[in-house]
Order: C-alpha cells, then structure tokens, then sequence
C-alpha cells in the first residue's frame, strides 16, 4: 500500500507508481457484478462498498457542511452497487443519478435500489468516457474508485485519463464541485492530473498508519471545483 502524499518521485507529473491490471477492464468489472447480482437475487446481500462505509459518511458530511442544496443534481460516476446513491437518498437529496458501464452493475443498482424502496434514483448504462449530450449540467460530481480503474487499463491509460478529465469538465457545471476518492493517486498526483479546469478546494480527512517509520494515509480524498 503506498503512503499517500510520501511516495518518492523521479520527477512531477510522471504518472502514477502501478502498472496496467485487469481491474482496469471492462471484462473484470462484468464478472465481477454478474457476480454480485447473483449473490443478491439468492440472499440480497449488496456487495462490497468501495473504499468502506466512512468513505460515503466522509462526502455526505461535507456536503451537509458546505449546505448543499438537497435538490442539486449529483452524478455518481461508476456507481457500482449504488449504495451511496441510496445513502444520499436517504440524507434527503432528490436529485440523483448514477452511471456504469457494467449493465450488471446497473442491475444490480437497480435492484437494490428498489428492495429500499426509493424512486428518485436515475441509473443509466454509460461509459464515462464517452458521456452522451444529455449527460450535462451536474451541480456535483463524485468519483470512489473508477479513476483508479481506468488508470490501471491495459490499453493506453495516459489517454483514458485525459478523456476522463475532458468529459468531467463536460458534465460538471462551471463552479460545480467534483469529489474524488482515491487509493492508488497522492494528492499531489491528483492536483497534476486535474489542473486544467479545476482548482483544489479541500482535502478531507482520511485514516493514517504509519509504515516504516514513515506515517500516511492509505486513501486520499479530494474536492475540486469547476473552473475556465
């Protein structure tokens, strides 16, 4: 596990310290939620949540701190199970939408989504990557892992990243406000990897340990805003 904000660096702006990985691609996430929807249609079990249960309960607080309007539309990018859609359902907000590009994972969204009976909850199958003209004007936008993913794809990832940024500053609105969550990516290698359109607002607390004399944090946790 790297020490976030203490990894050595051979120069700024060389990109991250992993290589390509199966967790990168398409194929790995399919199974893996084919999988997951399986297991919930037999004991309705939801799966795993990204990053753990602190990480939803560390971004819904700082949205209640910031006072965040309930009705603001919040885009979860690579929803995954939807658990932190339904979280945020469930803090009030009414104006939510979550995008995969696993229909397992919408699915399996889907279902859980229902078993709690909420209804103002929008899933659609996307690629992020390739964001259609509807896919516009979100006041929040927030990332648990799927920036990671794409950049541990095996396929060109430099490029992938690149496209990820052109295609938030497509879908958050000017002043708009992005929250990434991260473990493979520093802060430091975050603020270089989204310093075109967006300036760093907070850096929210995460755990810390402490690993060869050396202490950092395990996940970084970032807010950024849109900006020209």
């Amino acid at each position: 596990m790297s020490v976030a904000g203490e990894r050595p660096r051979d120069a700024p702006g060389l990109g991250p310290a992993f290589g390509p990985s199966a967790l990168g691609t398409k194929e790995h996430w399919d199974a893996a939620y084919e999988s997951e929807l399986q297991i919930f249609q037999e004991s309705e079990d939801a799966g795993e949540i990204w990053f753990g249960e602190e990480s939803m309960i560390r971004l819904i607080r700082w949205m209640e701190k910031q006072k965040i309007p309930l009705d603001s539309s919040v885009l979860d990018i690579g929803t995954g199970n939807g658990v932190l859609l339904v979280e945020l359902a469930k803090c009030g907000y009414t104006n939510l939408t979550g995008i995969d590009y696993s229909p397992s994972a919408i699915q399996l969204s889907q279902n859980i989504i229902e078993k709690e009976g909420l209804s103002n909850i929008k899933l659609q199958v996307k690629d992020f990557l390739t964001p259609s003209a509807e896919l516009s004007g979100f006041q929040i936008c927030i990332d648990k892992g799927t920036f990671d993913a794409i950049s541990l794809n095996p396929d060109n990832a430099a490029e992938r990243r690149k496209q990820y940024v052109k295609s938030l500053c497509t879908v958050l609105k000017m002043e708009g406000f992005f929250l990434i969550t991260s473990c493979n990516w520093t802060k430091e290698e975050l603020l270089n990897e989204f310093r075109e359109g967006f300036e760093i607002l907070e850096e929210l607390p995460t755990p810390k340990f402490c690993f060869g004399g050396r202490i950092g944090n395990s996940v970084t946790a970032l807010v950024f805003q849109r900006k020209n």
